[in-house]
Formats: structure tokens, C-alpha cells, sequence
């Protein structure tokens, strides 16, 4: 039998608390992710390399376009960043050579960047999303359930490509029971409805 070194040993340890540590640290904002989709009333960094003249900050305006040099109307709601992006190079590539664009969600405000929670919880309300957001971090947010709430006949209704789409959940399994397999994972724009229960 191999005997390890006490030093390894220890070294191993402290690395695999770095590592965990490391692991846990909070993601970005809901901003930062690729597939994020733009609403209105998100401000956007819009960034042309080598063209500092053509990079500025927008909100997105309430008919979802948004205004930038040599672009007065450029639709930017419902389009990922890098979608947008690409759309502005198509424009600009009429003024300028080879454009390369980033743009940036540097203040998320939409209902897109947004978890509603309705129904019979504490305290009804839009809650900001973050990465990593899961359902017991949004009814911990809310206040948690009302005691009329049916917690197990929860739903996170959700939009995929388009269509409703409903997810169950067993939220009286997760908050009374501890039962972390209900503890669902969220995305921008989810509603989480807790109904009322039946007498």
C-alpha cells in the first residue's frame, strides 16, 4: 500500500478548498450571459474597434430600437448582444471598413433581465435575476409562501422558442422538507406561480 507524503496530503486539501472556493464565487450578471435577450430599457455599451467616434451608450427606447452613429433605428429587442452586434457590422459596413462591434448589457432593466413571482407568497413581485438563480432564491426574496399557498402545485411558466412552456414544481417539498431536488434552476424572464390552495 502507497503511503502518501503528510505535505501532499495537505496541499491537496488546500487546493481543493481553493478550487471550491474559487467554484462558488457569484457569476456575472444576468448581462454577462450569451444568450441574454435584450427588452427595453436596458442601456447597452455599443463598442466599435478603432472607431472610438462610433462607440457609445444607449438605452434601448420603449419601441425596442436604439440610436447610434450613421444608425438612427436599429432594432435591438429580442436579440442576443452578439446578434445585435453582428446586425450594427452589417450597417456599418457600409462606412466603414471591416467594422468589428461588441456590445455590452451594462444595465439590465427589462422584464427580459427579470423573475416574476405571483400567487400566494409574502410580498408579489418582479425580482431581478442574477446567474445562478434558483426557485428558493426567489421565494426567499419574495418572503416566502403565504400559509394559503399550495406549495406543491407551484409552476415556473417559461418561454421556449416561443412557447409557454410549464415547469412543476413542489415548492411545500423544498421549503418544509428540504427536499433540494425541487430547488429548480431559474432563467430571465420565468414567472413562478404559486396558486392558492384548495378548502
Amino acid at each position: 500500500m502507497k503511503h502518501t507524503h503528510p505535505l501532499t496530503r495537505i496541499l491537496a486539501a488546500a487546493l481543493g478548498v481553493i478550487c471550491g472556493a474559487v467554484l462558488a464565487m457569484p457569476g456575472p450578471a444576468a448581462a454577462a450571459t450569451p444568450d441574454y435577450v435584450i427588452g427595453p430599457g436596458d442601456v447597452l455599451q455599443v463598442f466599435v474597434w478603432r472607431n472610438p467616434d462610433l462607440s457609445v451608450t444607449v438605452p434601448v427606447r420603449p419601441d425596442g430600437k436604439i440610436s447610434t452613429p450613421l444608425n438612427e433605428d436599429m432594432a435591438a429587442v429580442g436579440k442576443t448582444p452578439s446578434q445585435l452586434a453582428h446586425d450594427i457590422e452589417m450597417k456599418l459596413a457600409e462606412y466603414v471598413r471591416s467594422p468589428h462591434v461588441n456590445v455590452i448589457v451594462t444595465k439590465p432593466a427589462s422584464v427580459f433581465s427579470q423573475v416574476k413571482v405571483i400567487g400566494q407568497v409574502t410580498h408579489p413581485e418582479a425580482v431581478a435575476y442574477r446567474n445562478g438563480m434558483t426557485v428558493l432564491d426567489a421565494v426567499l426574496a419574495v418572503g416566502g409562501l403565504t400559509e394559503y399557498a399550495a406549495g406543491n402545485r407551484a409552476r415556473i411558466v417559461r418561454m421556449v422558442n416561443g412557447t409557454e412552456t410549464d415547469i412543476p414544481v413542489r415548492l411545500g417539498a423544498l421549503v418544509n422538507n428540504g427536499d433540494m431536488s425541487q430547488n429548480k434552476p431559474l432563467q430571465p424572464g420565468d414567472v413562478l406561480v404559486v396558486p392558492e390552495s384548495r378548502f
